[in-house]
């Protein structure tokens, strides 16, 4: 599944642009499905439909039901149950056997929706959905919060409860880099593509250029930088490839409270810098350092340490 920021970030602009577009929410499952509930997938936009909820079998019907929604601007609500051995046979089986429900949201209906993404994306809270089978929705990221009430329309299959869902989506990963390098072309877009979103603090002439690749771009040293910065990062990486440059960043590093520092070079390399760093500094790193930082998947070069970077990352972010 495409992750949540690319998900999140065209239905945006799908509804700036006036697309009729609309967002297929998953809010209930059953036995074994390919996503579960909170998984998302927008249909309508100008690019086409971004995201999957199962192997690609459904998604011609659900895309249909979809414009339906976003033509009569109203909820419509899906109840698709594959566990019978017909399905399986048939091959519209969901990879295993399970029962889905979906709300079709149309775009159009919900003023307010593209502040709601940004906000999300800002790392201002979890975005907060209720949606109820009377056709009321209401958002929350933060303090921020939108409600609606719109027609709301059942398949002969949906057998509606009273009551309420009600889903989270957390705030997308937020990674902090210092430093650019001949990895960042590959690094920071892969990270983009798994839904993180990017800060690079970076103030090299030579690599500033680098800068395009990321979602925010910091003109400064690392202490400076720090001082700057007023969200929360879920991860640092420090990989400028200059020895004086990475110190100056563990050592702002080691004042914060970041639980993932990764630092890219081999093992000697950390030795030499825990040795010119303060010893309170080393204190404070030690149970946080990853390093070297990325997982061992084989290869060289930069595109292979970016990979193997980004994939610990992602290990991090879902620990199994």
């Amino acid at each position: 599944m495409s992750s949540y920021r690319h998900i999140l970030e065209t239905s945006a602009a799908a509804h700036q642009g006036g697309d009729p577009a609309t967002l297929a929410l998953v809010v209930e499952t059953e036995g074994s499905t390919y996503v579960g509930p909170g998984a998302m997938a927008l249909f309508g936009a100008r690019e086409g439909q971004v995201g999957w909820l199962s192997g690609g079998c459904l998604e011609p019907e659900i895309e249909k039901r979809a414009r339906s929604a976003a033509t009569q601007s109203r909820i419509e609500w899906m109840d698709i149950d594959t566990r019978d051995d017909e399905d399986l046979i048939g091959g519209s089986a969901l990879g295993c056997r399970g029962r889905l429900r979906l709300a079709l949201l149309p775009l159009a209906a919900l003023s307010g929706w593209p502040a709601l993404v940004e906000a999300w994306k800002k790392g201002r809270g979890i975005l907060r959905l209720s949606l109820s089978t009377q056709g009321e929705v209401l958002v929350e990221v933060g303090e921020l919060k939108r409600q609606w009430r719109m027609d709301a329309a059942h398949s002969e299959e949906f057998h509606p409860v009273t009551g309420i869902w009600n889903l989270a989506i957390p705030a997308p990963p937020a990674a902090l880099v210092f430093g650019a390098g001949p990895e960042t072309p590959t690094l920071l877009p892969l990270l983009r593509s798994l839904g993180w979103i990017t800060t690079l603090v970076e103030r090299r002439t030579r690599w500033l250029p680098e800068a395009r690749h990321a979602d925010v771009s910091i003109e400064a040293s690392p202490q400076a930088a720090s001082s700057m910065l007023d969200r929360a990062f879920d991860a640092a990486l420090v990989m400028n490839h200059n020895f004086e440059m990475d110190r100056e960043a563990l050592e702002a590093l080691a004042g914060s409270e970041l639980p993932f520092i990764g630092l890219l070079g081999p093992t000697r390399r950390r030795e030499d810098l825990f040795r010119v760093l303060p010893p309170a500094a080393r204190e404070a790193l030690q149970p946080r350092l990853h390093s070297p930082v990325g997982l061992k998947l084989g290869g060289q070069g930069p595109e292979a340490i970016a990979l193997s970077i980004a994939a610990q990352l992602q290990a991090y972010r879902f620990p199994q």
